[in-house]
């Protein structure tokens, strides 16, 4: 998966990820947790959101409230490891499996930083040259593959769902909402990065990986445009999810949250770049 990572981390530099051996241990660092002791709650998963609370108040002045911090501190990891899978898949058709045990994340030092252990298998198509190798798995064609990416997903994030949920307030289908969004939203931003050419291609994978009725993700990928006075398109999306940002901020609401209508989308979009509505999660965001 290294070439595909080092191209994400070419356009985005402010995520980077680190290729482990299998047996290979993580980095060290202070701020540094890994996902199985996210999904495990308890001390590392409070000090995780600790930071998030810190921030907050840091940045805008008031404390958030408790279930709005691990919203927004779910999102800040699930963002990066939805592309840790959805990249591979879109680059090169490969989709690995990483379990919770795999990943590790540090967001103190102003980026992301993943540490990432060699999956122990990954799913490719019949001709990829990695077919051979060891962990590969072939499916048959682009619809079995758009499942592993689906199923690898849905296995990384299950566990941390379950310790995250009691923060956040949220349940089941909220809970997939805020993952079907990221998997959405991280690589149609990424693609954006790519060129205009890819983001449109990450539209038409994205429509095909989540068409709608795909548990336990909500919804399609929920694509639809709009037009601007002058009569051009502009393409926007419908969150399955509220990122809850309005109650720190009410009079700054993602472009495309449930409650921002289509005239303000319209005018949010044309004043802002292209991909404003999905960007990297931040320190602020």
């Amino acid at each position: 998966m290294g070439e595909a990572y080092d191209r994400l981390t070419q356009v985005l530099p402010s995520l980077t990820v680190t290729e482990l051996g299998p047996a290979e241990p993580f980095p060290p660092g202070d701020g540094r947790v890994t996902a199985a002791e996210l999904a495990e709650g308890g001390a590392a998963l409070e000090s995780f959101l600790a930071w998030d609370d810190a921030q907050v108040v840091r940045d805008y002045g008031q404390k958030a409230r408790p279930d709005v911090v691990a919203g927004f501190g779910l999102h800040r990891y699930a963002w990066p490891a939805c592309l840790l899978i959805t990249v591979p898949w879109f680059l090169h058709r490969r989709v690995p499996r990483l379990p919770v045990t795999h990943v590790s994340y540090d967001r103190t030092g102003g980026g992301m930083q993943l540490a990432v252990r060699a999956p122990s298998s990954f799913a490719c198509l019949p001709g990829d040259p990695a077919a051979l190798g060891p962990g590969a798995r072939v499916v048959p064609d682009e619809e079995a593959l758009r499942a592993e990416v689906r199923a690898a997903v849905a296995e990384h994030h299950e566990p941390l769902l379950a310790a995250f949920g009691p923060h956040t307030r949220r349940r089941g289908r909220a809970l997939w909402g805020m993952v079907t969004d990221e998997v959405v939203e991280g690589l149609w931003y990424v693609a954006h990065l790519l060129g205009d050419d890819e983001q449109e291609r990450a539209r038409r994978e994205l429509e095909l990986l989540l068409p709608g009725a795909t548990r336990p993700y909500v919804g399609s990928a929920a694509f639809r445009e709009l037009t601007r006075p002058d009569g051009q398109s502009l393409l926007t999306r419908d969150r399955a999810s509220c990122c809850m940002f309005y109650t720190v901020r009410p009079d700054d609401i993602c472009v495309s949250c449930p409650r921002t209508c289509d005239a303000d989308r319209v005018t949010k979009l044309t004043a802002a770049a292209p991909a404003a509505s999905t960007a990297a999660p931040t320190a602020a965001s």
